[in-house]
């Protein structure tokens, strides 16, 4: 089921890397799709606090952990450029759903890219 926060709803996740010959945009799409996830996971579980956000945005991040194989796989990465735009992300799902005082490096702890 979509998200329905209006403000995760109309955003277009990793717009940076879709704009982008570099990233294969089927691995990007994989990329959108876990953001998506994660969004509909807080809207149906509700996290009450800063730890319950950070284990769901943490579980998502290892998800792109096992993305970050497959990028390479199709002789792309998740370098600089990735690696902030996913970032960001993460951050405007967090104020989206009402998280502004989120830590961005404590919402991808688990990262390996």
């Amino acid at each position: 089921m979509p998200p329905t926060n209006q403000r995760t709803a109309g955003h277009a996740f990793l717009k940076g890397m879709y704009g982008d010959g570099y990233y294969p945009r089927h691995l990007v799409d994989k990329g959108t799709e876990i953001l998506l996830r994660l969004c509909e996971r807080i809207e149906s579980e509700r996290p009450s606090d800063l730890a319950a956000l950070y284990a769901f945005t943490q579980a998502a991040t290892d998800e792109f952990n096992e993305l970050a194989v497959e990028f390479l796989a199709a002789g792309s990465q998740m370098e600089t450029v990735a690696r902030e735009v996913i970032a960001e992300d993460f951050w405007f799902v967090a104020t989206a759903y009402g998280f502004a005082d989120a830590d961005m490096e404590e919402l991808i702890e688990t990262r390996d890219w």
